[in-house]
């Protein structure tokens, strides 16, 4: 390799806003949560790619904290769904060696759901191959608000000295501590937001969207997009050399 060349970046953690599955049924003169369940198929083909082509971390935004507005009967039957997915997928991605966790708020889910979302979590604890992070009632300023009131209370019972506090001892309070920041977040529809998904983590985080919906987006355009992002540089506030 000579002075001029650059080692190809490695992409360590994608996150994925996950839409367009009512979109995707819609068109078709479907029931929404058709959509729903088709995108919850294609979870799988996204989580099965992501150690072949090197990612180690994969986030997904599955349900917000302001998804609770849609009408009652999808988000009833968007909780059925992640019931179903969790008891159906356990076995596999314990067998695929994928360690989940879940981030949001579980205080408003269904206490089933609660349940078998820890028994999820603690099964594949040990699991090395994919770290598989699925965002449920999860909002990045909800986030945070949960994050500074621990902090607040722990500077005001003594556990830490508001001297200290920086951008490494806040980013302890936030979900995702026990995650490096995202390299990459894609978001498929062609919607061009964020929807408050990781404010905290995605400060130096690439953005892709595009207009795939979620139900349609395939391996390979998930791994074209990644391989894309290692020509990036990024400078993180530095200037070129």
């Amino acid at each position: 390799m000579t002075g001029q060349e650059k080692a190809p970046r490695k992409v360590e953690h994608v996150a994925i806003i996950m839409d367009g599955n009512g979109r995707w049924a819609t068109r078709r003169g479907l029931p929404r949560l058709v959509g729903h369940r088709k995108g919850a198929a294609r979870v799988r083909e996204i989580v099965d790619i992501c150690p072949d082509i090197g990612v180690k971390y994969l986030t997904l935004y599955a349900f917000s904290t302001e998804n609770w507005k849609r009408a009652e009967a999808e988000v009833s039957g968007l909780m059925s769904l992640f019931r179903r997915y969790i008891t159906r997928e356990t076995e596999r991605l314990h067998e695929h060696r994928v360690r989940v966790r879940f981030i949001g708020d579980r205080s408003r889910l269904d206490p089933k759901l609660i349940k078998l979302m820890a028994r999820l979590e603690e099964k594949t604890a040990k699991n090395d191959h994919l770290n598989l992070t699925i965002a449920l009632n999860y909002g990045g300023r909800d986030e945070l608000t949960r994050a500074m009131k621990t902090l607040a209370e722990d500077a005001a019972e003594g556990r830490v000295d508001p001297e200290d506090i920086n951008e490494q001892s806040i980013g302890f309070y936030v979900d995702t501590r026990y995650l490096p920041d995202p390299d990459l977040i894609i978001r498929t529809s062609g919607e061009k937001r964020i929807s408050n998904f990781l404010l905290w983590q995605s400060a130096y985080a690439e953005y892709e969207f595009v207009p795939t919906l979620w139900p349609d987006f395939t391996a390979e355009e998930f791994t074209a997009i990644v391989a894309s992002f290692t020509g990036r540089e990024r400078r993180f506030g530095a200037a070129t050399a």
